[in-house]
Order: C-alpha cells, then structure tokens, then sequence
C-alpha cells in the first residue's frame, strides 16, 4: 500500500529515553530511536514525501515558526519529560493546530502539554507494565484510519493502558484495547480542533518493539494521510464583524429579507396571508349560516351549537366550511 498523497511530515520525540539508554535494550529495538522508526515506517508509504525527525534536544526542540509553518502533520512521543518541553513552542503547535495542522500524539504523548491544552482535560488513565499481550479491536471499520487494519492486531507485549481515560467525547472511536488483566482502553480516538485534525493512538511503548510491528505501522500511515490537509490556508479560525450587506445577491434573489425592498416584499406577503386567513374566516360565518337555514345535517349543527360554547377554538369552523364548499359541488351528497 502507497499512498498518492505526500505531506510534509515532521516526527518529534523527546529523545531521552535513547539519550539514557533506558531501557538497555532501547538501542537494539531502536537503533535510530523511536522517531526514527516512526519515520523510517511512513516514507515506505509516502515515497516522495518530505519526513523529518526533531527532538527535545534541538534548538526550539526542533518545532521553529518556519518549521511549522512547512509541516502538514506532526507525530508526537514523549513519556518522561513532558514538562522540559517550553511554553512557547506548545503555544507555537497549538495555534498550527488550529490553522489546519494535523497532530498524531502516541502512546504516553496522552499527557503532553499540547494534547491536554488542545482537549481541556487532564487525560489520566490507568497503567500496568508488566509485558502484556494487547489486542487492538477495530469498532468503527468505515474510518479511513482503520483501513485494511486487522481486528484485532495482536501485540503480544505492551505496557497496559486502561479505563477511565480523562478525555472528551472524541469525534470518532476507531479502536478499543483488551488485555490479559481484564482491562479495556479507548486506544485510537479523533478529534477536530479549530481547522486541525488530531489522532491520539496508544501502542507504542519504548520497552517494546510495537512500532515495528507492520499492523501498528499501517495505522500510523493511514493516521497520516486522513490528518494531512495540504490545502487548508494555514490562518486560524478569526473574529468577525461582516458589514450588513454582506449576503450574496444570490441568497437576496432567494426572498431574504437584507434590504429595504426586500422587507417591504416580506410585508406584503404577511398581508397576503392575513387576507387569506380573513377569506377562510368569512366562510366559516356563511357555513354557520346555511347551518340555521337547514341546509347542513342535523349532527353538524348540534356541533356547531357545542363549537360556539368555546368560541376559542377553530379547527371544527375549517371544517363545516370545506364540508359546505364540497356540498355545493353538482352531485355532491349531503349527508353525513
């Protein structure tokens, strides 16, 4: 699978866990550290694509105005050291978030200061690492991110994430987790913030080789392509104040009511309706009167004696006066 798309694609990690060689065999599983895994995964996916790697070690950990400003979709890892990342640079990917950058948080990235920031929650959940065999179960096939993905994916170590996961309703739930203790996790859910597109996507743990697992992979790239859009102006969301004539002549031709013909068309309606309404109410007072001149049937006029003890009411008036109209069509019969 190769996709036709090619985003400009930046994998950030914090780096520390490969900068301690923690754990020891990190370097073994990882020999370019987990960011580059990632990143090594996607450009199978997106050849031709511009994929490039930042960690928290970087000059403005890698994630500069002008970086940003080129970058399509940012994948994020941290775990240890999310509070080493600087105020700045999270406000930075937070307003390109909500210009249309598209953001995949992974595994312990779920308490990141930009994810907590962008979904108002303090994203808890519970934890157990003890090597556990994961299943992925796909709960919503027709997502573009769950396509060609098996159900389950079978991870036969991870570390374990469970319920209950302090995050919002998310826009879509994609995948739900099972492990062997018994617990359950809302492992890949969506969300829209401003113009940007967000996956957050729970595998991937730096004790375990779960991003070489080539399921885990095809998530990732299928998260890539369905966040990506090039073709969002990089502006976030602004306030407004449209000048009165703003509407389209299109919506005017259409009847509403933006200037003052266009009102002056809207009354003359109402007065056409009001007329009609009078019409209807004149028939209803002949109808009461060829009711006393005999000419409707007796059980009509013992309803039309009742119907004047509560004169409120005109639902049955509508009635005596269709009834009247279609007696006096040739051949109509005039019983009940």
């Amino acid at each position: 699978m190769v996709f036709d798309s090619k985003p400009t694609i930046v994998v950030w990690n914090e780096g520390v866990h490969e900068a301690r060689n923690e754990p020891a065999t990190i370097g073994e599983m990882y020999p370019r550290g987990i960011h580059g895994a990632v990143a090594e995964s996607l450009a199978a996916y997106f050849p031709g694509s511009d994929i490039t790697t930042a960690t928290l070690a970087d000059p403005e950990h890698g994630l500069s105005e002008e970086v940003l400003a080129g970058t399509d979709v940012l994948l994020w890892w941290g775990h240890i050291a999310h509070g080493e990342v600087a105020d700045d640079v999270v406000d930075r990917v937070h307003r390109h978030v909500l210009a249309g950058m598209g953001l995949v948080v992974l595994h312990s990235g779920h308490f990141s200061k930009i994810l907590t920031r962008l979904l108002g929650t303090t994203c808890s959940l519970k934890w157990r690492n003890d090597g556990e065999r994961e299943l992925v179960w796909t709960v919503k096939p027709s997502h573009p991110i769950a396509a060609g993905i098996e159900s389950p994916i079978v991870i036969p170590e991870q570390e374990m994430y469970g319920e209950l996961f302090d995050i919002p309703e998310p826009d879509d739930l994609i995948f739900i987790s099972s492990f062997e203790g018994g617990e359950v996790f809302r492992s890949g859910v969506t969300f829209s913030r401003g113009k940007g597109r967000i996956f957050y996507f729970s595998p991937g743990d730096q004790e375990y080789p779960v991003y070489h697992h080539p399921q885990i992979r095809r998530v990732l790239a299928n998260s890539v392509d369905w966040v990506a859009q090039p073709g969002v102006g990089r502006t976030p969301p602004e306030v407004a104040n449209p000048a009165r004539d703003w509407v389209p002549d299109g919506l005017r031709r259409l009847g509403q009511p933006t200037r003052h013909s266009d009102r002056s068309r809207t009354r003359s309606a109402l007065s056409r309706v009001a007329a009609t309404r009078a019409a209807l109410g004149s028939s209803t007072r002949r109808a009461q009167s060829s009711a006393s001149a005999g000419v409707l049937p007796k059980w009509m006029c013992r309803a039309m004696r009742r119907r004047r003890r509560s004169p409120g009411s005109t639902s049955t008036n509508h009635t005596w006066s269709r009834w009247l109209l279609a007696s006096r069509q040739p051949g109509a019969s005039r019983s009940r």
